[in-house]
């Protein structure tokens, strides 16, 4: 996946989470469902960011960024802020 495709990705995810939103403010999904939902959203936008910044690192270092590889949720998810 290139960042083209990254960023793709993450518009679309995004977009996703506001229509979320929007359904659960107008009634149309109940509150676990969203939450449910949202929490998967956030995986894998995280993922995708991480895959992102992983690519640049190799870029950066000189090597090639297709050959990065997007971390699991738990190793992503368990990144100190």
């Amino acid at each position: 996946m290139d960042e083209k495709q990254i960023f793709e990705r993450i518009d679309s995810l995004v977009a996703e989470e506001h229509d979320l939103r929007t359904k659960r403010v107008q009634g149309a999904i109940d509150p676990e469902t969203e939450s449910a939902r949202l929490r998967s959203l956030e995986e894998t936008l995280d993922q995708c960011w991480d895959l992102l910044r992983r690519r640049r690192a190799l870029k950066d270092a000189g090597e090639n960024p297709d050959d990065a590889k997007a971390g699991d949720v738990r190793q992503v998810e368990g990144y100190l802020q």
